[in-house]
């Protein structure tokens, strides 16, 4: 699990097909009236699965709302291993309290090993397919791109496995 952010309401660059002879141009934006908001995702090694929630912070409490949406797709007598950075917010006294109640166990990858993380190269897809070359006009239609994203990844997932 980790947070992708912060993300903005703005023209994102990218690569782009023209159809026509005249590539789309993304608009010059100086001043950003939206703030910031970030996804907390997780991201399921064995099901193969990416979900997660949008927020305006990234605090504890976030972090206790992202494992709570955790928690609940698994049965409670399943010990869950969530593999995360050192960020400040993940080892507060509440979220420790929450995971030894919730049959959880955080397991912190070294300082400066992000690469560790597994769920780091889907965070690169979802920039990748779901946000470059496009502008959105909130972050109610970002959060739609991303979603779509991710339930288009689910079903091409799922007919895959069905093939084979």
């Amino acid at each position: 699990m980790d947070e992708f952010g912060p993300l903005e309401v703005r023209p994102h660059p990218g690569v782009d097909w023209a159809r026509q002879k005249q590539v789309r141009r993304l608009p010059a934006t100086y001043t950003r009236p939206h703030k910031t908001r970030y996804f907390l995702g997780a991201y399921d090694v064995r099901r193969g699965d990416l979900f997660g929630i949008f927020r305006r912070h990234q605090t504890w409490v976030e972090f206790i709302e992202l494992l709570t949406d955790i928690r609940r797709r698994y049965p409670a007598q399943e010990r869950l291993h969530l593999v995360l950075d050192n960020r400040k917010s993940h080892d507060r006294p509440p979220v420790l309290d929450f995971v030894q109640q919730n049959n959880m166990r955080l397991v912190f990858i070294p300082f400066y090993s992000s690469w560790l993380n597994r769920i780091e190269c889907h965070f690169t897809a979802i920039r990748k397919f779901a946000l470059s070359g496009r502008y959105f006009p909130s972050h109610r239609a970002q959060n739609a791109a991303i979603r779509a994203y991710l339930n288009y990844r689910r079903h091409a997932r799922q007919s895959f496995e069905k093939r084979h």
